[in-house]
């Protein structure tokens, strides 16, 4: 095997990727070497490269955190996964195990956790190393390259619903159909909850409708007003996997009294402060949650639900080499789907 590979590397916030030639890297104690076989593309990348964060990611830096392959090789102390077991690795690459949150349940919250593909390299390559406590076990035949968006876009919608509390039968609006949105609403009507789709581009809605929403909104056209004239007295929950703050601030004005909005979606830059009426929030015993990625529980469901067909994101695939193009793409909103790079 040689002993370099092809990846895609962050030298500086604000640059293009540069697809270069790297060292293989070797896996230590607990870790396994994956070769990558697909990686999907996350806006949360698009925030990486362009530094948009206050925690800048470590430099130089192979993106990538949706990624799907097999198991080339173990490091001391493993025996699971085996070697050319398929597996996949999500943003959470780590976490402490012993803190108050890991212990809870809460290890998204662990403050010792690693990043993939921002504070630990990514899988914008043809191999890359991780703990084998943290990789998710992929039932042998799936499609990876379908599979690849569940191990991010999969299992943060689907923690958020979780944390909505919503039960069956309830309507959950989900505000921005696109590489997450889309699938939270498939997720939404595996769990048995009624959607209605937000979004200004009508092809995503018109995407929405085909994964089971019932109510499908304009955001362009006063979407508060529309929600409740079409659904008396609001929803039970909202899920907010757009970046607009207009869209976090609608997500409140569409619940019912004691519904919850759970915020997922990240705004870029500066634009990350939201208004609210604390009187209604006070007043309707409304409430707001955010949601992080996904336990190891959270993920293993997730792909439950992905490996029985009942959730699929709607992939379109580009080589490693178009990479750049594809962020331009996404910062333009062109994007529908999820966009997976085929890696090998």
């Amino acid at each position: 095997m040689s002993q370099t590979m092809k990846a895609a590397v962050l030298h500086a916030a604000g640059e293009p990727l540069r697809i270069e030639q790297v060292p293989i890297p070797q896996p230590g104690p607990g870790q396994v070497l994956i070769r990558v076989v697909a990686c999907g593309v996350c806006h949360s990348d698009l925030h990486a490269i362009d530094g948009d964060w206050s925690a800048l990611p470590r430099l130089p830096l192979i993106p990538g955190h949706e990624v799907t392959g097999y198991v080339a090789a173990v490091g001391p102390g493993v025996s699971e996964p085996a070697i050319g077991t398929a597996v996949g690795m999500p943003w959470m690459y780590s976490a402490c195990g012993t803190c108050e949150f890991c212990q809870g349940g809460m290890e998204t919250i662990c403050e010792r956790r690693e990043s993939t593909g921002y504070s630990q390299q990514g899988g914008y390559a043809e191999y890359m190393v991780a703990p084998a406590a943290f990789v998710a076990s992929i039932p042998a035949g799936t499609d990876l390259y379908a599979l690849a968006p569940i191990l991010c876009a999969g299992v943060t919608t689907y923690r958020g619903l979780k944390r909505s509390r919503a039960q069956p039968g309830q309507w959950v609006a989900v505000l921005g159909i696109g590489g997450l949105g889309h699938v939270a609403v498939q997720y939404a009507v595996a769990m048995g909850l009624r959607v209605a789709a937000i979004d200004v581009g009508a092809d995503k809605l018109e995407l929405a409708g085909r994964y089971g929403a019932e109510c499908l909104i304009d955001a362009l056209s006063d979407p508060v007003a529309s929600l409740r004239q079409q659904i008396p007295g609001g929803v039970h929950a909202a899920l907010v996997t757009a970046t607009a703050n207009a869209a976090f601030e609608q997500s409140v004005q569409m619940l019912r009294p004691g519904g919850t909005a759970v915020f997922i979606g990240l705004p870029g830059g500066n634009a990350d402060a939201v208004r609210t009426s604390i009187s209604a929030i006070s007043g309707w015993e409304l409430s707001i949650t955010g949601s992080n990625i996904g336990t190891r529980q959270d993920l293993n469901e997730a792909v439950a639900f992905a490996a029985r067909g009942q959730v699929k994101a709607e992939v379109s695939l580009a080589g490693l080499d178009d990479i750049n193009t594809v962020f331009d793409r996404m910062r333009k909103g062109q994007l529908v789907g999820r966009t997976v790079l085929k890696i090998a």
